[in-house]
């Protein structure tokens, strides 16, 4: 199970996007950075740059939250096993916990 959890935080990253300005590719943006020459630069090419990152990272984002589905279905089925498991020990011991009550009960007759 350890191993399953040191896997999750990889299928956690979730791709975040910074804005350059009022609005995507419109030009240089306020944290510093330039975003590039073609997005300093403006216009369509740097829109068309812009809605092509977006694309790029809703992509991201959605095959991160498919396999963190899988992910997750994963450990839904081992627990389901799990809880399987315990539950066939469970009947095992009380029918043991029955047959020694009955050889103890013969025992005193």
């Amino acid at each position: 199970m350890a191993a399953r959890l040191a896997r999750l935080p990889n299928t956690l990253r979730l791709a975040g996007v910074r804005f350059m300005g009022n609005e995507y590719g419109s030009g240089a943006g306020k944290g510093g950075g330039t975003g590039g020459s073609i997005r300093e630069a403006g216009g369509s090419f740097g829109k068309m740059e812009a809605a092509h990152e977006e694309q790029y990272f809703r992509k991201l984002q959605a095959e991160q939250l498919k396999r963190m589905k899988e992910h997750l279905g994963e450990e839904i089925e081992h627990h389901e096993r799990s809880i399987k498991q315990h539950k066939e020990a469970i009947e095992r011991h009380k029918k043991k916990i029955g047959q020694l009550k009955h050889e103890e009960d013969q025992n005193k007759k």
